[in-house]
């Protein structure tokens, strides 16, 4: 997945919040071409928990991007960074 977002020119960072900031908050933290997106991963059959879903929630009602990634989506997320830097690579 990292490599998706350098491949695209994506910013990103990983917030660890190691009991210090907010729970649930996405893997990721991105700006693609001025647009915020947060990728929450997930291995295999990974679920949610409640505060990863009212975080995913939160940054979409603030007109932010909120999506849940795993190896079965790789290609909607390429797709959607493309979209989101028209093509730049």
């Amino acid at each position: 997945m990292v490599a998706l977002l350098k491949k695209h020119a994506v910013w990103y960072c990983t917030p660890a919040t190691f009991g210090m900031g907010s729970s649930g908050v996405p893997d990721f933290i991105c700006c693609a071409n001025s647009l915020f997106l947060a990728i929450e991963t997930k291995a295999g059959g990974g679920k949610l928990t409640t505060l990863q879903s009212v975080q995913i929630e939160r940054i979409r009602l603030a007109g932010g991007i909120a999506l849940v990634v795993n190896e079965t989506n790789l290609d909607a997320l390429e797709s959607l960074l493309l979209r989101l830097t028209k093509g730049s690579t």
